[in-house]
């Protein structure tokens, strides 16, 4: 930009050096010509860059944080948001300003999910607010954020991070402030152009914080003593997330993610059922699945994602065209192995007819080989759309085989007696974004397979 252009609300005025590519933003409430411009160089935060229609604009903005920053109009949310979590890109994608609520109990890994996704989801900046959390929790997310790599940009991940941290420990107020200073945080720099994600962890204290807050106010309590218009302010968060055209004319997206923490995993409280209603995708944690050491406890029995439809015309654009149709049978495979689970616990395995022994080995497979993820593993940590895909190709493939043998007249114990061990290893065995290793799993199964004959 120079001086004495014309400029209106929102437009570039220049860039700031940094891990992120940040711009200086004429304000929204702000227009007019330019009047001064500051040279290139190194500034303080609070330096005067620019002076445009006689006012001051600095790199620091202040803003009502419950008050929504204007954009230029909302655009479809139909780009997926790559978690590098198989078991939410799979079944339960989310597009990028899109919302999710995460419902889960104690212990059933909610917080170390939100961390993952914030560590290698592939958005351009992370809004992390720990929210009514212990502090042990948040000094562990900063810290770990700062010793580990981006895979993006080789930097620290802490570059391109956010934490807003109010724990359990700080003032009513301060947790009630809290979403919307992230929220505000995430506009910020979606106005900018990039692509911002907004985690909240957790809703729950949030909401309690309004309990407590309505409580002092003496105001009239509705279900469980939450203020009556906890829905109309839970909705009023969500709806913040959007994708949008900026001011400036660019793109930008707010992805909210917030955590809801059920007391005693009780999902019909009202804080999960009224989130529940507002949020495109669900991803519910199962404490049964956390108990047996499975990881992420996500249930695929009770999750959904409305924004599977929609993403899977930007996978056939981006050259999978067998996206949905892979989501789908992976999911009747899950739905048929459950079904069937409790038969095998009343009559036992055997009693089943072949190509049902090889549907409960189908659940095996998917559960272990594709759904699990190890978080402490440096090749299972993060796993990139290529490796994802390939291992569910490789796990109906095998599949696929075994529906052959039984029905060609091979007994199914032979079939259950074949190691599947390479197949089952080849999530941490193989890189982040390797697929050759899990190709070469794939052949060595289908050779066992062909000797088991």
């Amino acid at each position: 930009m120079s001086r004495g252009a014309r400029v209106a609300a929102g437009d570039v005025l220049g860039e700031i050096g940094a891990h992120v590519p940040l711009r200086l933003l004429v304000p929204p409430d702000r227009s007019g010509d330019v009047d001064r411009l500051a040279a290139a160089g190194e500034y303080a935060t609070d330096s005067v860059l620019a002076v445009v229609g006689g006012h001051e604009i600095r790199m620091a903005q202040h803003w009502p944080v419950r008050r929504p920053r204007p954009a230029g109009g909302r655009l479809p949310a139909d780009v997926p948001l790559h978690t590098g979590q198989r078991a939410v890109d799979l079944l339960f994608p989310v597009a990028r300003g899109s919302t999710v609520a995460v419902p889960g109990g104690f212990g059933t890994g909610k917080t170390m999910l939100l961390q993952q996704i914030a560590k290698w989801c592939d958005a351009d900046v992370i809004v992390y607010v720990g929210c009514g959390e212990r502090g042990n929790e948040m000094a562990d997310v900063i810290e770990e954020l700062t010793e580990l790599t981006d895979p993006r940009t080789g930097g620290s991940l802490a570059e391109r991070t956010v934490t807003i941290a109010n724990t359990s420990n700080m003032p009513m107020m301060a947790r009630e402030a809290s979403v919307h200073t992230g929220a505000t945080v995430a506009e910020y720099f979606r106005d900018m152009g990039l692509d911002v994600v907004l985690i909240a962890d957790s809703t729950s204290r949030w909401a309690e914080a309004l309990r407590e807050f309505a409580s002092r106010m003496g105001e009239l309590p509705a279900e469980e003593g939450y203020p009556a218009g906890l829905a109309s302010q839970l909705a009023a968060f969500y709806e913040r997330a959007a994708a949008v055209r900026t001011l400036s004319g660019a793109s930008g997206s707010v992805t909210v993610i917030g955590a809801v923490s059920p007391p005693g995993g009780d999902r019909t409280e009202p804080v999960t059922a009224h989130t529940e209603r507002f949020v495109r995708c669900l991803w519910s944690l199962d404490r049964d699945l956390a108990y047996a050491r499975h990881y992420p406890a996500v249930s695929w029995a009770d999750s959904f994602s409305r924004d599977a439809a929609a993403l899977a015309a930007a996978h056939a654009r981006g050259g999978d065209p067998e996206w949905l149709p892979r989501r789908g049978r992976v999911a009747r495979l899950l739905a048929e192995a459950d079904r069937l689970a409790d038969l095998v616990e009343l009559v036992g395995i055997t009693a089943l007819p072949p190509r049902e022994r090889v549907s409960v080995l189908a659940g095996r497979l998917v559960r272990e080989a594709v759904i699990q993820q190890n978080a402490l593993s440096p090749g299972d940590a993060y796993s990139a759309p290529e490796k994802t895909s390939a291992l569910v190709a490789a796990v109906l493939a095998v599949l696929d085989r075994c529906l052959e043998l039984v029905d060609s007249g091979v007994r199914a114990d032979a079939v259950e007696a074949v190691d599947f061990t390479p197949l089952l290893r080849a999530r941490e065995s193989a890189g982040p974004a390797e697929t050759a290793a899990v190709v070469a799993a794939r052949d060595q199964v289908l050779a066992r397979l062909r000797e088991a004959v």
